[in-house]
């Protein structure tokens, strides 16, 4: 079993950790909970199996521990208040904010599919167009020499 936790996770193992993180992040919101007591109950709850739990373990610490940073990256490029947005846009934005700020390793256009996947999934009709906006314009900034890099090879 030790094939589904190898060293470079796949693609559906990495995106089901995403789904898995957005669900923790909600209960989180809705408990109260410290974060630490709701991925515990969370993981015994769900079977993880399938997923990069390494990757969902160190997004909960992280957007946990920087918590208040990642909104404060993401205030420029709301259109309304953060605590206006639904809980699903918030975590799902908590998510990719603090994949562009701290996970450079994953391509910014990963980051924005995955969150745009995910507002598919669990969000509203259109919080999908939303989430893409946001992240979009947090990337220009967060990643600003990536962006530039990946735009100019398209230009060519």
């Amino acid at each position: 079993m030790s094939e589904t936790q190898s060293a470079q996770p796949t693609a559906s193992q990495r995106h089901r950790a995403r789904e898995a993180i957005i669900q923790a992040l909600y209960q989180w919101e809705l408990s109260g909970y410290p974060l630490t007591q709701v991925v515990a109950m969370f993981r015994a709850d769900h079977d993880l199996k399938r997923a990069d739990t390494a990757f969902f373990h160190d997004a909960l610490s992280a957007i946990d521990l920087n918590h208040d940073t990642l909104v404060d990256a993401l205030k420029p490029y709301l259109s309304r208040e953060f605590s206006d947005l639904t809980p699903i846009e918030r975590n799902i934005l908590l998510l990719g904010a603090y994949e562009l700020s701290y996970r450079i390793d994953i391509p910014f256009r990963v980051v924005i599919s995955e969150a745009v996947a995910l507002s598919k999934k669990f969000g509203a009709t259109d919080g999908h167009k939303f989430v893409n906006g946001v992240l979009d314009q947090l990337a220009v900034n967060a990643r600003a020499i990536e962006v530039q890099a990946h735009g100019s090879r398209e230009r060519v």
